[in-house]
């Protein structure tokens, strides 16, 4: 008697993205989330300024270190490192729930604010971060939003 054992069939949409991720302490991480629908909600300055504000907010991140961000209109790139034992999905709903809020009382609106999945790299060792944070800090100029960094308001890096 032969037994066949079939196994499940790979993970598709957001399912796809969380297979394999895993939460290291002290490793940097570049993480991209997008906004519900992809709405350009961050074109609106009071919603922008609400989700920069949040970002800077270390009680959004918790057990994480925000090393560089950019607000783009329908998605933000960060770069951030684990601190703890925090795991980054933890992290990240804190942050997602807690800008969402901040973000609707600016703007007078309710709803969902954030997709529910994000995309993370585990950067290696032989990744230099300040040229990651130059490359975040540099969407909006890639995108034609700006000529150069100092024109676009919702950025930063902690190396400046």
């Amino acid at each position: 008697m032969s037994t066949t054992t079939t196994s499940p069939p790979p993970a598709r949409g957001h399912a796809a993205l969380r297979t394999g991720r895993v939460s290291m302490p002290g490793h940097a991480y570049h993480v991209t989330f997008t906004t519900h629908g992809r709405d350009p909600l961050f074109q609106s300055f009071p919603a922008a300024c609400a989700a920069a504000a949040a970002l800077h907010d270390p009680a959004l991140t918790p057990g994480a270190s925000v090393l560089a961000w950019v607000v783009m209109p329908d998605h933000v790139h960060c770069l951030l490192r684990l601190d703890d034992e925090t795991p980054l999905a933890d992290m990240l709903r804190t942050l997602k729930s807690g800008s969402a809020r901040r973000i609707n009382r600016a703007t007078g609106r309710s709803g969902r604010v954030w997709s529910r999945a994000y995309h993370d790299h585990l950067l290696r060792s032989d990744e230099d971060l300040r040229s990651l944070a130059r490359y975040i800090v540099g969407n909006p100029i890639r995108a034609g939003l700006a000529r150069r960094p100092a024109d676009y308001p919702f950025w930063n890096a902690v190396w400046l």
